[in-house]
């Protein structure tokens, strides 16, 4: 068993295909990052978590269940592609560290990049947000009123190693992805 895991570990190096994990509370800028380097790399791949879960719970309850089934299952989607040789950036808030953690002990070529906001700049951001991309409307308000929102209600845990840490509330999208650039790419 330990040989064909590093068989596949190996494999995925060979490949080339790595992972780039954007994380960080709603309205961080996850979603505008990404969608940057996309335009900068239009052959890498993003994987959206609001959009998953739309797929794999069409009528999500946001209880811990159904996050542990979305996020392992974005994880095992983020780590199919890589091993297909493409570069994979995965949106996604993941507030629970051993969800980045179980990315970066599966994926050889793993980066997390954390977007370190203030909570009540993502409030205001969400407010003023045009595109969703998917999200839900007003998840702020909604954490106000008892719905599990990272943030407000709900913990997120910062990981002791991320490959980059961008503060969000000083840092253009511009200036981030160049960061994401000089950094990891």
């Amino acid at each position: 068993m330990a040989l064909l895991f590093a068989f596949e570990h190996a494999k995925l190096l060979f490949m080339g295909g790595r992972v780039l994990w954007i994380t960080g509370l709603p309205g961080s800028g996850k979603s505008s990052i990404s969608d940057k380097l996309k335009a900068l790399h239009p052959d890498f791949v993003i994987l959206r978590m609001d959009e998953l879960r739309k797929i794999v719970t069409p009528e999500p309850v946001y209880s811990d269940t159904e996050r542990e089934i979305v996020y392992r299952s974005i994880v095992y989607l983020a780590r199919e592609l890589a091993e297909l040789g493409h570069t994979v950036i995965i949106d996604a808030t993941g507030n629970k560290r051993r969800w980045r953690e179980l990315a970066r002990e599966l994926i050889p070529q793993y980066a997390e990049i954390y977007l370190k906001c203030p909570v009540e700049e993502c409030i205001n951001r969400e407010r003023q947000r045009q595109d969703t991309r998917g999200a839900p409307q007003d998840i702020y308000k909604k954490g106000e009123h008892g719905w599990p929102v990272p943030g407000i209600n709900v913990p997120y845990e910062e990981s002791p190693i991320p490959e980059i840490i961008i503060d969000t509330g000083n840092t253009s999208v511009d200036e981030a992805v160049e960061l994401i650039e000089k950094k990891i790419l």
